[in-house]
């Protein structure tokens, strides 16, 4: 797992032109990652690649119940090549971390619902639209995809500045890189 202060967390990533068995293989590292650290997202810079790949499995009864029912049609886990999002509405604001930032959380205003498109696994074009907390997190993760992280949507950085500069100078020295 990348954390805050890797270069690679900052880089955009590269288009996939082809679903190779490698890339089969990522994704279900992925997948396998996300699940022993209690994710609900993971975007392939978290793992040192620079593919334009991520994967997102929300758990219905972590959904408010309003969306349950509507994003219930979204199978999980997605797994999302070349993800993009076409619209976005609504606002949400919410308490967000993520896995690139263990023990840093902070408040962030997302849409609150999103359409998207992107490649599944077979290569096959998909397009959804999702509310709530699936929608927050294709956006957290799509972000990750442009060499984003959800600390640049924190507003008032002052409470978790102590943490994040932590974070970055030991992630820098484990790197090498200080």
């Amino acid at each position: 797992m990348r954390h805050w202060g890797d270069p690679v967390l900052r880089q955009p990533c590269h288009p996939v032109n082809a679903i190779t068995p490698e890339l089969r293989q990522l994704v279900l590292d992925m997948i396998e990652t996300m699940y022993n650290a209690n994710g609900v997202g993971l975007a392939a810079p978290q793992v040192g690649r620079n593919e334009a790949l991520c994967v997102i499995d929300v758990p219905s009864d972590a959904e408010k119940e309003e969306y349950e029912e509507i994003n219930a049609s979204i199978p999980m886990p997605l797994v999302m090549f070349n993800p993009e999002i076409l619209t976005k509405e609504g606002e949400q604001t919410d308490n967000e971390g993520c896995l690139s930032f263990p023990s840093i959380h902070a408040d962030v205003t997302r849409a609150n619902k999103v359409s998207f498109t992107f490649h599944d696994i077979n290569g096959e074009r998909q397009t959804y639209t999702a509310y709530g907390l699936l929608a927050r997190a294709v956006q957290h993760e799509l972000e990750h995809l442009g060499g984003g992280v959800f600390i640049d949507n924190v507003e008032d950085k002052t409470k978790i500045l102590p943490k994040l500069e932590k974070l970055e100078k030991k992630t820098k020295k484990a790197l090498g890189l200080l």
